[in-house]
């Protein structure tokens, strides 16, 4: 890990980034490839996740060779090739297709606050992942998952709730992911010695 700053995001080599927005104390892992996204304060991403057209959360972990947002071939189509939509590239004469271009950036997948995105599993476009919900390795996510819901397998579906429904409202109401640096240090500690409900019930 490197030293994080609010300033500027800590990017490793070898990553590529394209039009994409960062908040404070962000870290991409090597080999890193995001493009047209938004990436939150706090949240980080292992090596080589690739990341299109999402728009994540605060505090979200991304681990290593995860797939965010994979950009789709055209299945209605005569053919799937690059051809027809980056037809530049293989005729003088030909343009890139713009209006399939515009369609995969109007795809967002929108990842929560306090995620966990485990090794090698991939989110879909248009996916909506809650806060605080892990996603088991490996995973492949095509629906939504809720709040603080544990998934896993190809496709993706429910494994358990991380905790009873009282127990996440009071979380999201709380969001503390909007608190300050300052406040999130003064808590650290309760952080790490509390559970989910000693927590809320000191801090709510």
């Amino acid at each position: 890990m490197a030293k994080l700053t609010e300033d500027e995001p800590v990017v490793h080599e070898e990553c590529s980034v394209t039009e994409t927005q960062f908040g404070r104390f962000v870290e991409l892992g090597h080999g890193t490839r995001i493009a047209y996204s938004r990436l939150g304060d706090y949240s980080y991403t292992d090596r080589y996740a690739d990341i299109a057209n999402a728009d994540i959360g605060k505090f979200a972990n991304i681990a290593s060779f995860v797939r965010i947002g994979a950009t789709d071939h055209p299945m209605s189509k005569a053919s799937l090739h690059h051809f027809l939509y980056r037809s530049s590239d293989y005729w003088d004469d030909a343009e890139h297709d713009a209006e399939w271009f515009a369609l995969r950036r109007s795809r967002i997948t929108r990842i929560g606050h306090d995620t966990w995105i485990g090794h090698a599993a991939q989110v879909k476009p248009d996916v909506i992942i809650g806060h605080g919900a892990v996603i088991a390795s490996g995973a492949v996510v095509t629906k939504n998952v809720a709040d603080y819901s544990i998934v896993a397998g190809v496709p993706a579906r429910p494994v358990r709730d991380r905790f009873p429904e009282e127990i996440k409202c009071a979380l999201i109401n709380l969001a503390w992911w909007d608190w300050d640096h300052a406040r999130l240090r003064e808590a650290l500690q309760d952080f790490r010695d509390l559970s989910a409900e000693a927590f809320i019930k000191k801090h709510a």
